[in-house]
């Protein structure tokens, strides 16, 4: 279940010690730096998947510190990893200063104290999970804890667009079977740091652990393609066709059928939208990797009950009036 927060629901007498409060409740509990003059604005959503926590958040606070002190309470020592959504921050922990970019992945462990800080506020995306279920040696989290996880490395690059499109939109994961993307989740966060830190026996268990999650992340990213196949696909993975059929089928996935579900999600979406000029549907269609328009127009029909123009025409907004 997702739960929201949005400060201007709260009663300007009562906001900013319901914000710490319900931070610390659904984050860490933390020292919060919020501008004077116009008190705390938060935007969030938190949701649970199994032991997997998904943090969206924006908020103007302009310093958030896990103190020494806070490090003693009784919260269960956990992993935040941080995706910055836009604009730039600065992390602290254990002597360690970085920068974070936008699309930049870090690790911070809340049994250690730690700062955040942002001029902007805070725009970050964050996955909380508990130390134990990562299951890596002692002492190995921290040689990774505010560091800049490499946006050139293809773990790395995978996970910010997986966990990205996870925490930006929530009412994915309120399905019925949303508690499912708990354990890939762990064991993405654990391949990320694992690989970084060369751990060899646990970095190759992670990415056996991962590698269906990593070949759908890395189709999805290249569903503009109309040459994807799975040759390009498996070779991406350093395995076999065959071994690339096997991993997804016992996913439940067909290979061809993914691809052309989520290229008619793309499609449906980007017809659905608003735009200040028409939008052609041979446009969209190959923008998304399909070349044959009239093969396009039968899969849509047949997954959407109408064709492409239709659901266009039905869904376009009209211009306004003069």
């Amino acid at each position: 279940m997702t739960v929201l927060l949005d400060s201007r629901e709260i009663p300007a007498v009562d906001r900013d010690q319901a914000v710490r409060e319900a931070v610390a409740r659904m984050k860490v509990p933390l020292d919060i730096e919020f501008p004077v003059r116009t008190g705390p604005v938060v935007r969030g959503a938190f949701t649970d998947l199994g032991s997997v926590r998904v943090c969206s958040c924006r908020s103007n606070a302009t310093r958030v510190t896990r103190t020494a002190r806070l490090t003693r309470d009784d919260f269960e020592p956990s992993v935040f990893l941080a995706l910055q959504k836009s604009g730039s921050s600065v992390i602290t922990q254990l002597g360690r200063e970085t920068v974070l970019r936008t699309g930049d992945l870090a690790v911070l462990d809340t049994t250690a104290p730690f700062a955040m800080a942002d001029a902007g506020g805070v725009r970050q995306y964050l996955v909380r999970v508990p130390v134990d279920r990562l299951a890596l040696p002692p002492g190995a989290l921290r040689q990774v804890c505010a560091v800049r996880l490499s946006p050139r490395h293809p773990v790395a690059d995978l996970t910010a667009g997986y966990f990205k499109r996870m925490a930006s939109r929530p009412d994915l994961l309120d399905h019925p079977d949303g508690d499912a993307v708990g354990q890939p989740s762990i064991e993405l966060i654990r391949a990320v740091i694992s690989t970084h830190l060369h751990m060899g026996v646990v970095a190759a268990e992670s990415l056996n652990a991962t590698l269906r999650v990593r070949i759908l992340e890395y189709v999805r990213a290249h569903l503009y393609d109309p040459r994807l196949n799975g040759a390009q696909v498996a070779a991406e993975h350093h395995i076999s066709v065959r071994q690339l059929y096997k991993v997804l089928a016992d996913g439940d996935v067909t290979f061809t059928d993914w691809i052309r579900e989520r290229r008619l999600e793309e499609c449906r979406t980007e017809l659905s939208g608003p735009s200040p000029r028409a939008v052609t549907v041979e446009a969209v269609a190959r923008r998304w990797g399909f070349v044959n328009m009239s093969s396009f127009s039968r899969a849509f029909r047949a997954a959407y009950g109408m064709s492409p123009r239709q659901w266009r025409d039905l869904h376009r907004t009209p211009a306004p009036s003069a």
